[in-house]
């Protein structure tokens, strides 16, 4: 399918990760596997858009320095496009994040268009970028809600573990309002099992759970838990710059190129 355009303009992919639940490896996904659609050649613009910035840090950026961030966008004193820094990796783009975001919320939950921000901004982005990444907080917040109505899809992280599928019915809730409310054409892109340790059965009991509860739409690839992954952050590298052949590294690599596939880009 290529780019896909509306009229003369480009309109980018935009995908959503979400999970309310926090320490699922939201932000891990999403800046390693913005990384790896990135290193494949497509203009990728991550969206730290949860309000503890850790994708911001992740990607070695540093807050104290940060003329513009997701705030002020949301705030509409500046455009997406004024924020927007290039990382050092090639085709990377980050729109970062600082603790302020938490307190535009209470101010957005009294403004106009409050949920149809983070759309608008990215809509009128002159970039070009061909892949939006969104990494969405860890609650069912205003800015998650926005986090949805600006996304094409949604990728979906859960931990395989006892309680993974606590909660979910109340996200794919949210999701089903958001479709019949103001996005219509959202899409569960995919579900993607994490934390996932070969030496347990519990991991493969909750998998298999998983794919029971989601038929067809879980990815092949499941993400290890991996030492690589939990200290790449702290260096402000993505795994596949940290170490690249680690297990982690290869299976977000695997991911991007199912994620890929998948919004057929």
């Amino acid at each position: 399918m290529g780019q896909k355009r509306e009229g003369n303009r480009h309109v980018a992919t935009v995908i959503s990760v979400t999970n309310q639940k926090g320490g699922v490896g939201k932000t891990t996904t999403a800046v390693n596997l913005a990384y790896y659609i990135a290193k494949s050649g497509k203009k990728t613009l991550l969206v730290d858009f949860d309000p503890q910035g850790n994708a911001t840090s992740g990607l070695g950026i540093d807050k104290q320095l940060l003329q513009g961030t997701m705030a002020d966008v949301v705030m509409e004193v500046m455009t997406l496009d004024q924020i927007v820094i290039p990382t050092a990796h090639k085709n990377l783009y980050l729109a970062p994040t600082t603790p302020l975001l938490a307190n535009t919320e209470v101010q957005l939950a009294q403004a106009d268009r409050r949920f149809s921000r983070l759309k608008a901004a990215i809509e009128a982005s002159q970039q070009g970028y061909d892949i939006v990444i969104i990494d969405s907080p860890p609650s069912l917040s205003l800015l998650t809600v926005n986090g949805l109505i600006a996304a094409t899809y949604v990728l979906l992280p859960v931990q395989a573990e006892f309680y993974a599928l606590e909660g979910l019915g109340q996200l794919l809730e949210t999701m089903k309002l958001v479709r019949k409310g103001m996005n219509p054409t959202l899409e569960l892109l995919g579900v993607l099992p994490t934390m996932i340790d070969s030496r347990t059965t519990l991991s493969g009991q909750v998998h298999q759970e998983i794919k029971k509860h989601f038929p067809g739409k879980v990815f092949n690839t499941t993400i290890p838990r991996n030492i690589r992954l939990a200290e790449a952050p702290s260096h402000g590298l993505p795994v596949g710059v940290y170490d690249r052949f680690s297990k982690g590294a290869r299976a977000y690599k695997a991911l991007s190129k199912e994620v890929l596939a998948r919004v057929n880009i």
